[in-house]
């Protein structure tokens, strides 16, 4: 037993927690299954890997460039609150579980290993579940399974004496949710894409269902029979055809809201912070603090230029042999190359002035629970968002559902937080299914008990179904031959 922990341990530290080598792996696996030669798989790997370590360099550099404006709104104007990000939500998890309920973290990576078994299983049996993602985002399951970790602990205290129904009860849910999750996003992307073959597995799931299904009720439908307007479809008069470029659009927007946010600052407390050299140009640091926004988002779209290709073409093997008609859940980012790019920004900046908005209203309203903003919800929730939004509802959709994702990222967030205690150790995750979906189960298992457990498991299993009678025709089609799928929605259409 000591020996195959150390195993899991060896794999979820290198392999499992560090996506670039966990697409590596899943990519040679399929290539292999394949039968290809040798040196293709290893070029193959190599792709990807790189691939998705370029990603990573441009989603990394968003993180790091938002980061004065984080800490400035935290310190320079003495806002002591909670920030919303995956990370300060597993860092609070790492720090308080223990004293909260007795548990140690190292519980939660038991959780991860139980939860992707089940994940596995509901897909290799997907003519009886209907459900054909693999959830395959790994630093995304761990700071998931930190999450889920807290929140099953403070809504199934009658659980805390019995680990192994604990551990049970937990890869359940957890395994349902990535599973059920990570399905709904197949028809999104893959009417998004054109069939690239792969869906979305990250912390919007059921977020991107839903604002898909609502761009595409209360937007992309005209009484007049014309069509809907999308971002590119939008000329914009004179000088203002320069928003146009995505580059430069991104540029622009940049510097005039983050800024005018530098400038509120000032140039005395960035010096202070080492985030500016003395002497510097506060104005060239502005511009080019903003304008590396643009940089690192052609840098993460070349990323998934990259290793989307071999991902795709390489999982067919494992489709073919192991799981049969399924499809990779990836990074939410990897859509960014796909549909309108400009979405991208606006989205985030809809986002942002819905967060913003909602953070002055828990301060007018004395909330106990004040959040701060991250900038990964702000962003790859809202930007993703609306990239699915402009698709099916134009550009309205692209800027209002955001929008109203921001407010519900902010007030979900800190309801939830508050509630279980994760706000006193400084985050919580604070994306749209975090905010939204999961405080509702957290509810239901809270109040109604074991109930309330049997009540979470059997929505989550019974969503596939409901989808499945919706389109029988078409469900497992999407992921099999996507061209037929086509054809025969033609044929509906017509």
């Amino acid at each position: 037993m000591d020996i195959l922990l150390k195993v899991w341990s060896f794999f979820a530290v290198n392999v499992l927690q560090q996506p670039a080598f966990m697409i590596g792996l899943i990519v040679m696996i399929g290539y292999v299954l394949l039968g290809k030669p040798w040196y293709d798989v290893l070029a193959g790997v190599i792709k990807a890997i790189v691939g998705y370590l370029i990603l990573t360099v441009g989603s990394g550099g968003l993180v790091s460039n938002f980061r004065p404006v984080l800490v400035g709104l935290k310190d320079r104007f003495n806002m002591n609150a909670m920030v919303i990000d995956p990370y300060f939500g597993q860092n609070a998890v790492t720090a308080g579980v223990e004293e909260v309920f007795g548990k140690t973290f190292g519980n939660a990576m038991i959780l991860l290993l139980i939860a992707f078994i089940v994940n596995i299983l509901l897909v290799r049996f997907r003519k009886i579940t209907k459900m054909r993602a693999l959830f395959t985002t790994g630093h995304v399951q761990v700071q998931q399974a930190a999450t889920a970790y807290w929140l099953i602990l403070f809504a199934c205290p009658f659980l805390l004496n019995n680990n192994v129904a604990l551990l049970i009860v937990m890869a359940l849910i957890l395994g349902a949710y990535w599973a059920v999750g990570s399905n709904l996003t197949i028809k999104p992307c893959q009417e998004l894409t054109d069939g690239a073959g792969f869906c979305l597995a990250h912390q919007q799931m059921f977020g991107i269902a839903f604002n898909t299904w609502l761009a595409e009720k209360l937007f992309g439908r005209k009484k007049d029979g014309k069509s809907i307007k999308k971002i590119d479809d939008i000329e914009l008069p004179g000088f203002m055809s320069i928003f146009n470029e995505n580059m430069v659009c991104t540029s622009i927007l940049m510097v005039m809201f983050f800024g005018t946010i530098l400038c509120v600052l000032g140039r005395d407390y960035l010096v202070e912070q080492k985030f500016m050299k003395e002497g510097a140009s506060m104005f060239f640091y502005v511009i080019q603090t903003c304008l590396y926004f643009s940089v690192y988002l052609a840098i993460l779209q070349l990323g998934v230029r990259t290793f989307v290709t071999e991902l795709t073409a390489s999982f067919q093997g494992i489709a073919d042999k192991l799981l049969p008609g399924s499809l990779p859940g990836v990074d939410c980012a990897v859509v960014f190359g796909f549909g309108s790019a400009n979405a991208v920004p606006l989205g985030f900046l809809a986002g942002f002035v819905g967060q913003i908005l909602a953070i002055i209203a828990l301060i007018v309203l004395k909330s106990p629970v004040l959040v701060i903003c991250g900038f990964v919800p702000v962003f790859f929730d809202n930007a993703t968002i609306a990239v699915f939004a402009n698709e099916k509802g134009g550009v309205k959709a692209a800027l209002i559902l955001p929008f109203f994702s921001g407010i519900c990222q902010v007030f979900g967030s800190a309801l939830i937080a508050g509630w279980v205690g994760m706000a006193a150790y400084g985050g919580y995750l604070g994306m749209w299914d975090w905010a939204v979906v999961w405080p509702v189960m957290t509810g239901v298992m809270k109040y109604l008990s074991y109930g309330g457990v049997a009540i979470v498991v059997a929505a989550l299993v019974a969503i596939p179904q409901i989808q499945y009678r919706k389109d029988k025709k078409g469900y497992f089609l999407i992921t099999e031959n996507y061209e037929a799928y086509k054809e025969l929605k033609g044929m509906k259409q017509e």
